[in-house]
């Protein structure tokens, strides 16, 4: 980075390309040079009108074609949630909005008070990003969250302070996890590789806590706020107390999930056991960390029910609960972002009432 603004040539005019808007800020969370090539492509796709009505025609195939297959599916084989005890399902779904609505404020948490979203915001956000990661790879829902809470009535932060509480947020994941992981790995039954690949996890939780603690440190030195960078950052680092408040918040959210999974592994016929339930977690958090995917839903889906299987489960009854589980967490997802819509549109209608 240069202290000095670099001259550019007469003549030559500035233009706000939205693409490097959204592209830049999101320089830490995208990995691969491909994917940002796909974004590019997809949003130049996405700004012609021929483009417009191919995508709405393409992916109005897919959810038809989806929907078939399901019915097709369903109707020789029964749901895995119709063998569940109602009221422990039910139980279930209660729990994982309260997880969600955990998830919101730990991610409120990362942002200073003036730049704070509504916590409907930020949940909405995750409802969202959990109904765009059935269809689309993994990422899409973190740009899904940017996208819900920016668009959001209201938000007082701008794409770069989300995208900037979205790494954050992975981080205080990562740390949220490793107690769970490592707990997983004590219990007796598990396989060597799964015991490795539950390390990797641990492993991953220690060094995001590193990450955490030494950050406002490093966004305060006289070195980083030389640059404009630094400059910008250093106000918005979350504190060690900050991000002790989102942990603990992540971390109840996590321990709610455990539950979800426990409660679901007994009424699905594989078992009530909190070392399977915490496999099958951090397998499928392990999965959603990987930069891209064919489907975020279903990458997490694949790796818990493998988790189940390396531990002697069952293929039908693994995949069957992966299943239940993400169905689900996206029915959860899809109730917190109607709500969130139908309680913006009720505020809005009663305001240009009292405003009549």
């Amino acid at each position: 980075m240069n202290q000095a603004p670099t001259p550019l040539p007469p003549n030559t005019r500035l233009q706000r390309d939205p693409l490097a808007a959204i592209a830049v800020p999101l320089a830490p969370i995208v990995l691969e040079g491909r994917y940002r090539v796909l974004v590019g492509a997809l949003w130049r796709l996405g700004r012609s009108r021929p483009g417009q009505w191919a995508l709405a025609a393409g992916s109005g195939a897919l959810v038809v074609a989806l929907a078939l297959l399901a019915a097709r599916h369903f109707a020789t084989t029964s749901w895995p949630l119709a063998s569940g005890n109602p009221g422990v399902l039910v139980a279930a779904g209660l729990l994982l909005l309260f997880a969600q609505a955990l998830k919101a404020y730990g991610w409120g948490r990362l942002f200073t008070p003036d730049e704070r979203p509504k916590a409907l915001a930020l949940a909405a956000g995750n409802g969202g990003a959990a109904l765009i990661g059935v269809a689309l790879p993994g990422r899409f829902d973190d740009a899904m969250r940017v996208a819900v809470v920016r668009r959001y009535p209201g938000c007082p932060a701008g794409v770069r302070v989300l995208c900037l509480s979205l790494v954050m947020l992975g981080l205080i994941d990562s740390v949220a996890l490793a107690p769970l992981a490592f707990a997983a790995a004590l219990f007796p039954g598990a396989g060597m590789g799964v015991r490795a690949g539950l390390a990797v996890v641990a492993a991953a939780g220690v060094a995001s806590a590193a990450v955490i603690l030494a950050l406002p440190r490093l966004a305060a030195s006289r070195r980083a706020l030389r640059f404009r960078l630094g400059r910008w950052l250093s106000p918005r680092t979350s504190s060690r107390r900050a991000a002790s408040e989102a942990w603990a918040l992540v971390s109840a959210c996590w321990l709610v999930r455990v539950v979800v999974v426990f409660l679901l592994l007994g009424t699905l016929g594989v078992g009530y056991s909190f070392p399977l339930a915490l496999l099958f977690l951090c397998a499928g958090a392990a999965a959603a960390a990987l930069p891209i995917g064919p489907a975020g839903a279903a990458t997490q889906v694949g790796a818990s029910a493998a988790a189940l299987i390396a531990s002697g489960v069952d293929a039908s009854q693994a995949l069957g609960v992966a299943v239940s589980v993400g169905a689900l967490g996206v029915f959860s997802g899809a109730a917190i972002l109607l709500a969130a819509v139908a309680w913006r549109t009720g505020m809005s209608l009663a305001a240009s009432r009292a405003a009549a």
